[in-house]
């Protein structure tokens, strides 16, 4: 009992000398050690390969599902709320930054999805300009493209967190880390999966689907330093981050997760307990 309370006490300690010195890195260096977890995330999504040849479909609906629950969540507590707090009292009414913001982030992704090759995990065609690229590539850049707002919902609240706004706390920045990483888990899954049943090793299939990952700590650093060296844009950003997000939601994820007939329940209950899990932990911890 001694040697447990002991243990105990040690660890307890260890949590709060761990808090107090990330709490006081700076934001742009919060944000890449989030965005480094949520990454870490996702290659323990990719190692899945290493124990299973395949996830049943109805697990695949099932962590989608949560995905696009705990992105839509996040979307609103993490991102618009803290926007449209911070437009309030500025130059314009308080709507237009999240409103521009949010419809910018959704036509930027919309613009990457029409240009940039990628190949959408169960499908066979390509999207974006022709291409003679392998396979492989256009599945690892199709899981890379829901990375990018991920990454940089992250790093601007992370940077938000520098102003002191009561909607932009520490709390709330790194629970809006821990809901991306988990949602990363199954997207990990998805990409290394198809490769291992199309034949590749599964440490190279682990490869590739961690590698979809990559882009979040590249996209967070951007995102919290251009927050911390440009105010004004600010809320837009924070928007943006949201609309792009959104866009990944409605635009893939939910449409992947209903995709077989049998599981489309699962996919939904998944849907409602990632948003659950989100919105829980933003209020907890923010």
């Amino acid at each position: 009992m001694v040697v447990a309370s002991a243990r105990e006490e040690f660890l307890e300690e260890s949590r709060f000398v761990m808090m107090q010195w990330f709490a006081e890195c700076h934001p742009v260096v919060q944000a890449l050690l989030a965005t480094l977890f949520t990454w870490f995330v996702t290659a323990a999504g990719a190692a899945v390969v290493f124990v299973a040849r395949s996830p049943s479909r109805k697990m695949l609906d099932g962590m989608l599902g949560m995905a696009s629950g705990v992105m839509i969540a996040a979307s609103y507590w993490s991102l618009l709320a803290p926007a449209i707090e911070m437009a309030e009292g500025g130059p314009v009414p308080a709507w237009v930054p999240a409103t521009t913001g949010f419809l910018a982030g959704g036509a930027f992704l919309w613009l990457i999805d029409k240009l940039l090759p990628h190949l959408h995990p169960g499908t066979t065609v390509a999207e974006g300009v022709s291409t003679t690229w392998k396979r492989t590539t256009l599945l690892v850049l199709a899981i890379t493209l829901h990375n990018i707002p991920e990454g940089l919902a992250v790093g601007v609240a992370f940077g938000a967190v520098h102003y002191g706004l009561e909607s932009s706390t520490l709390g709330a920045a790194i629970a809006l880390a821990i809901g991306i990483g988990l949602q990363n888990f199954p997207e990990g899954t998805a990409v290394s999966m198809p490769l291992r049943r199309d034949g590749f090793t599964p440490w190279k299939s682990f490869l590739y689907g961690q590698a979809s990952g990559i882009v979040e700590p590249i996209a967070g650093v951007i995102g919290a330093a251009a927050v911390l060296y440009a105010r004004p844009i600010l809320p837009y950003a924070l928007a943006f981050a949201a609309g792009a997000m959104i866009y990944v939601v409605v635009e893939e994820l939910i449409p992947e997760s209903q995709g077989s007939e049998e599981a489309t329940d699962v996919a939904t209950i998944g849907a409602m307990l990632g948003f659950a899990i989100m919105m829980t932990l933003d209020v907890a911890l923010g």
